[in-house]
């Protein structure tokens, strides 16, 4: 872009949806309880599927993003998929059916799977490589950010009404206004000869990131669906306590974001091991039964988490070049919340399987080990590599 106003202005937009995207399953979180509690009669599975079943159509929306890139322009794209997340989420408000609500929320599912490429994939479209390690740490802290203020007003709703908490995605309006006013109509797809719905040869270039970013996922769930039962139980924490501390582990993971452009040019070579190291270290804290390892440990996750993503969607990005939101970005969002998804599915059997039923810090015992996968990973597929000096990102030959 070469006029300032206007690039911010382009910036401030992709930023928007960014902030929007985690909240997908984050914002109702808090409120669970009470939702189980309304729908007593119903199998517990049932609820749970209210925060992850719009995981999975994230992922399938993303795998036909490229088909629908070549239909639509980008403008078309996001007002389409935010008009949609307004809808499937705040219309849960209006809803006292748990299927109908399932049913909703996997139409929100849909609207994230629209939105995430555009949020990442639109950074390296518009912006030059020397600038995509500072805008993907925004937009990984912008996300973090999501997931703050996310959990902290769906739970102050979830206090009036189970169903005041859908209220939240109300927030996606403000999105929406900025992509009427300021978001350029563009036609992603144009560039690309192939319209199929998955090209196996794109994970093949870019399986590095999508391979990372999935062990990355897969790792950091680990903290969400563990730390609460096993610090009230084994270190005594309140729920208030432990509320705040996986608050603070977001804050932590948005004010590394902010810094990650910085972070890149300072330890170019170096850096691509943080996100592993982190990880092992901070479940390795948890293995010591005190509040203040259990709070060192989830710094750690948040400075892990808060590093990792930006780095994968940078690498990739530059990899992908302007294709990026119809190539690598989608197979990464698909990777990400892939990674969700399946964490408890292979956590807790490993857990039990590995360590027995009655050790509860055992799915961070899993964790370590998925962690040394992880390190192993990035060894092997990026050992040769480094940032380039002049760019202060990477232009990795492997993404």
């Amino acid at each position: 872009m070469t006029n300032n106003t206007v690039s911010k202005r382009v910036t401030a937009t992709i930023l928007s949806m960014s902030l929007l995207t985690v909240m997908a399953g984050a914002a109702i979180a808090p409120a669970l309880g009470i939702i189980k509690a309304h729908f007593a009669g119903a199998p517990a599975m049932l609820v749970q599927l209210i925060v992850s079943i719009p995981a999975l159509l994230i992922i399938i929306t993303n795998l036909f993003f490229l088909p629908l890139s070549r239909v639509l322009r980008t403008r078309a794209i996001a007002t389409t998929g935010l008009l949609l997340y307004v809808v499937a989420g705040a219309g849960c408000f209006f809803v006292d059916d748990l299927y109908l609500l399932l049913a909703m929320r996997a139409l929100l599912g849909v609207s994230v799977g629209l939105i995430m490429p555009l949020s990442t994939g639109l950074l390296a479209y518009y912006f030059p490589p020397e600038e995509q390690a500072r805008l993907m740490g925004l937009s990984a802290a912008m996300n973090q950010m999501g997931g703050v203020v996310a959990t902290l007003l769906a739970g102050l709703l979830a206090t009036i009404s189970w169903n005041d908490a859908f209220l939240v995605y109300l927030l996606g309006l403000t999105a929406l206004v900025m992509v009427w006013l300021w978001l350029p109509d563009e036609q992603l797809g144009s560039a690309n000869k192939r319209g199929v719905p998955f090209q196996p040869r794109q994970l093949l270039k870019f399986h590095p990131s999508v391979v990372g970013m999935l062990l990355l996922m897969t790792i950091f769930f680990i903290f969400p669906t563990n730390f609460a039962i096993v610090a009230s139980q084994q270190q005594g924490l309140s729920t208030g306590v432990i509320t705040a501390v996986m608050v603070g582990l977001d804050v932590v993971a948005f004010f590394v974001g902010l810094g990650f452009g910085s972070l890149m040019n300072r330890f170019r070579r170096s850096v691509k091991y943080f996100a592993p190291l982190l990880f092992l270290l901070g479940y390795a804290a948890y293995l010591v039964p005190t509040v203040a390892m259990a709070v060192v440990g989830s710094a750690m996750i948040g400075m892990a988490n808060g590093v990792g993503v930006p780095y994968l969607n940078t690498i990739a990005s530059i990899k992908g070049g302007k294709n990026s939101a119809t190539t690598v970005m989608p197979l990464l969002s698909a990777a990400l919340y892939l990674g969700q998804f399946v964490s408890p599915l292979i956590v807790m059997p490993l857990s039990k399987t590995l360590f027995g039923p009655a050790d509860i810090v055992a799915p961070y015992k899993v964790g370590i080990m998925l962690c040394l996968l992880f390190l192993f990973q990035v060894w092997s597929t990026r050992h040769f590599q480094s940032l380039p000096p002049s760019q202060g990102a990477s232009s990795e030959h492997a993404a």
